[in-house]
């Protein structure tokens, strides 16, 4: 028997998806200016004409190869804010080659930090919708910023304070300041 032939959709599915591996890998290790449209085609091992057609730039590019994992949807009391901001540490922790590109680049290339912005903003009002007050935006701004500044201290400093600390013991010490960051009361 022969091999079953892809649908056209699964395979454009597949396509994309392997450049956009092959462009988290480049800009992790290169940096947006440094990585070009033809370095990802060549590591992915298409035509950099099919790059252009399914991402239409470089900057479309970055910003599809480093979208992080969404902010939840729908209706979440404080407590499973929390939970949900903690539940992204592990991610955080071990970062995906797309979001140590975004680290990297956001601090020195405009286009790379304007692609942070509009992506923590999405996450940042997601979050802010969860929290009561009229400052739940800026609360919700200072739950996403203090993992990304675990993350930085983490994964670029490499703090040796953060290195072989487990996961549920971070969470554990920074669970009380981003409760109240919800606007509970802390106990």
């Amino acid at each position: 028997m022969g091999e079953r032939v892809l649908p056209r959709a699964e395979r454009r599915r597949r396509t994309e998806e392997k450049i956009l591996d092959a462009a988290r890998s480049l800009f992790g290790e290169l940096g947006y200016e440094r990585a070009t449209i033809r370095g990802v085609a060549r590591r992915a091992e298409v035509d950099p004409a099919l790059v252009m057609q399914y991402f239409g730039s470089k900057q479309e590019l970055f910003q599809r190869s480093v979208r992080m994992a969404p902010a939840p949807d729908g209706e979440l009391g404080p407590d499973e804010v929390v939970e949900h901001v903690l539940g992204s540490l592990g991610m955080k922790l071990e970062l995906p080659e797309g979001s140590l590109a975004m680290l990297r680049s956001m601090l020195t290339h405009p286009e790379a930090a304007e692609s942070a912005r509009q992506m923590l903003g999405g996450q940042i009002g997601r979050l802010a919708e969860a929290l009561p007050g009229e400052d739940a935006r800026l609360r919700a701004t200072l739950m996403t910023l203090t993992l990304l500044g675990i993350t930085v201290g983490h994964q670029l400093l490499e703090m040796e304070e953060l290195r072989g600390v487990r996961q549920e013991e971070l969470a554990r010490l920074l669970r009380p300041s981003l409760r109240a960051l919800t606007g509970q009361d802390v106990p």
